[in-house]
């Protein structure tokens, strides 16, 4: 998906950023939108020992979900086809190989999200 996802003045859009575990990459996602007047981001992970586990409600309350590689998608797809109904879901395609709050990391999720989200 290349179409920029655009917001409305009167409400964010609610971004949901998933990977693994949700201790570097989707959680430093969230933190690139604290205090952001467009959108409202929060993160979770796929496997059974993440720091916050993926939901349906979650899915639910998200406008768009990025999650970091492919396998999260397909894991998504799978466990929650319903819940997703329509929704987009992008791939970031973020190895991971990066820590919390790596400045290449940041750098990274900034370049790749700005091709959707251009009030970033």
């Amino acid at each position: 998906m290349s179409a920029s996802l655009q917001t409305s003045a009167s409400q964010p859009r609610q971004l949901l950023f998933i990977c693994s575990q949700n201790r570097w990459r989707s959680l430093t996602a969230e933190r690139l939108f604290d205090d952001h007047p467009h959108y409202e981001a929060r993160s979770a992970g796929t496997e059974p020992g993440a720091r916050v586990r993926v939901t349906a409600g979650q899915l639910g309350w998200a406008d768009v979900i990025f999650v970091m590689e492919r396998r999260h998608a397909d894991i998504l797809r799978d466990k929650f086809g319903e819940a997703l109904a329509g929704k987009p879901i992008i791939n970031l395609r973020i190895p991971d190989k990066f820590q919390f709050l790596a400045p290449l990391l940041v750098e990274l999720l900034r370049e790749r999200l700005r091709e959707h989200l251009p009030q970033l």
